[in-house]
C-alpha cells in the first residue's frame, strides 16, 4: 500500500505546489440559466483528504460555496475555509448588486479582495447569460456548454 500511495504522487505535473494527483476527489459545480433569465447552482465537494474530524466544508453551505440570486448563480472550489471567510459565492451577488458590477467585475472584485490566503475558485452565470470564471491558484478545471452549441474546457489562465 506504501508504494502505491506514493506513485500516486509522484506526478510531474503540480497545482499549487502539489501534486495533481491530490486533487483527484474534485469538486463539481454548475451554474445554469433559464430563458427567462433563472439562475441556479449546486455544488458537489469531493471532499478534503485527511480532514479534521467533524470539519465542514464550504459546499453544503449556501453563502459560501454556492449560491443564487436574481441577479447570478455561483459556485466555488479551493480551500473551504477561505470560501467560508468570505462567503465567497454571496459577496459576487452582493458586489453586483450593491457596487452596480457586471459578472466579469464582480467576479475579479470578489477573487481579489475578499479571498485572504486560501486558494479559491469560481463559475459564475448572469441572468443575462454572461459565463465567468476566476480563481487565485494555478489553474482550475471547467468548462462551459451554451444551448447554441459551443463549448469550452480549460485547465489554466
Amino acid at each position: 500500500m506504501g508504494c502505491a500511495g506514493a506513485a500516486a504522487t509522484d506526478s510531474p505535473i503540480q497545482m499549487n505546489g502539489l501534486p495533481i494527483s491530490i486533487y483527484a476527489p474534485e469538486t463539481v459545480g454548475c451554474v445554469v440559466v433559464d430563458g427567462e433569465g433563472r439562475c441556479a447552482a449546486g455544488t458537489s465537494t469531493g471532499g478534503l483528504m485527511n480532514k479534521m474530524m467533524g470539519r465542514i466544508g464550504d459546499s453544503p453551505l449556501i453563502g459560501a460555496g454556492t449560491y443564487a440570486s436574481e441577479l447570478c448563480g455561483v459556485s466555488c472550489t479551493g480551500e473551504g475555509e477561505a470560501i467560508i471567510r468570505a462567503t465567497l459565492a454571496r459577496d459576487v451577488s452582493a458586489v453586483m448588486e450593491y457596487k452596480g458590477l457586471n459578472l466579469q467585475e464582480a467576479v475579479d472584485y470578489v477573487i481579489k479582495h475578499r479571498l485572504d490566503e486560501g486558494f479559491a475558485g469560481l463559475i459564475a452565470v448572469s441572468n443575462k447569460g454572461e459565463v465567468v470564471c476566476g480563481f487565485n491558484s494555478n489553474g482550475m478545471f471547467r468548462g462551459c456548454a451554451t444551448e447554441d452549441g459551443f463549448m469550452e474546457v480549460a485547465i489554466w489562465e
